[in-house]
């Protein structure tokens, strides 16, 4: 997509997009009547997906841009892979690929997210104008970000996973996946409110995928009104997963990241019928399309 094309945007005169300041939205103005969603941006060299597509500022831009006027909700940004056996990047290097890029996306308009596991990338962020903390570290997250998110006041993600991204595939043993994931994010939402953070400002994401095999991700999905009821608003992500891969595999050959689309687009739909807070996907305009399905459906 052309920036030149694109509404509030002007030529460019510096390395990066010279974006026209618009009204910056907030969560505040986001729908009420249906499931948000939430249109993934990796700035990173080496996620399952899109790894490397958009590393550049400029990349990354032009695709936040896409997914904007694509019909996303909200934005949100990662520097940092958080797939099975992913290696650490440094919370500087983290901050130098997404910090112009989020200080762009919300001058054009955009409600943005940032995924970090670091508490001074997630200062770094909201200083920058982030609207939402979504950190995946889960029962491993990091000394002080429950004093951060109180302070400011921003709505986290609070998400299930066990161990990290090295070691959290040995981590997928539960006795009962859905009342073991409730428990230990009910455990971990308490450490939070004991902490400062007002329960409103927490989402709930089960972590599909996240120190979590095919079978439990496929539990979980069936049992979504039983995490709504922890009471928090609840962001499900399964887009282009190795499970939806599995289940479409042929010859015993896993479907590539790129062609679980369809696959993902359904899973929306078993969310929005469960009324879901957000659904987080690569394909904003298939999950958007599901959407208005099932909202549709349900108004007959």
């Amino acid at each position: 997509m052309s920036l030149g094309a694109i509404p509030g945007t002007g030529p460019n005169t510096s390395p990066l997009p010279v974006i026209r300041k618009s009204k910056v939205k907030t969560l505040a103005d986001l729908p009420t009547d249906r499931t948000l969603v939430m249109g993934i941006l990796n700035v990173t060299e080496d996620s399952f997906s899109d790894g490397g597509a958009y590393l550049s500022a400029d990349a990354a831009i032009d695709r936040g841009l896409k997914l904007l006027y694509s019909g996303a909700d909200i934005i949100d940004v990662g520097g940092e892979s958080t797939r099975p056996g992913a290696k650490d990047v440094d919370p500087e290097l983290e901050r130098s690929r997404i910090i112009p890029v989020i200080e762009t996306l919300v001058k054009a308009g955009a409600v943005v997210s940032v995924d970090t596991m670091h508490v001074s990338t997630a200062r770094a962020a909201i200083n920058a104008g982030a609207h939402i903390i979504n950190d995946v570290s889960g029962l491993t997250y990091e000394q002080g970000m429950p004093e951060l998110i109180a302070e400011t006041g921003v709505p986290y993600v609070l998400m299930h996973r066990r161990g990290t991204a090295q070691s959290m595939v040995a981590e997928a043993n539960y006795e009962n996946v859905v009342s073991d994931v409730i428990g230990e994010l009910r455990t971990l939402r308490d450490e939070f409110v004991a902490k400062g953070v007002a329960p409103e400002q927490i989402i709930i994401d089960p972590g599909l995928g996240f120190a979590k095999d095919a079978e439990h991700n496929w539990a979980l999905l069936g049992h979504l009104d039983a995490i709504e009821e922890l009471g928090h608003r609840v962001l499900i992500g399964t887009s282009r997963k190795r499970f939806l891969g599995e289940l479409l595999a042929e010859s015993g050959t896993s479907r590539a990241p790129l062609q679980r689309d369809a696959a993902t687009a359904a899973t929306t739909v078993l969310a929005a019928k469960d009324q879901v807070w957000a659904v987080r996907v690569h394909d904003v305009v298939g999950s958007r399309d599901a959407i208005e399905v099932v909202k549709a459906y349900g108004s007959h």
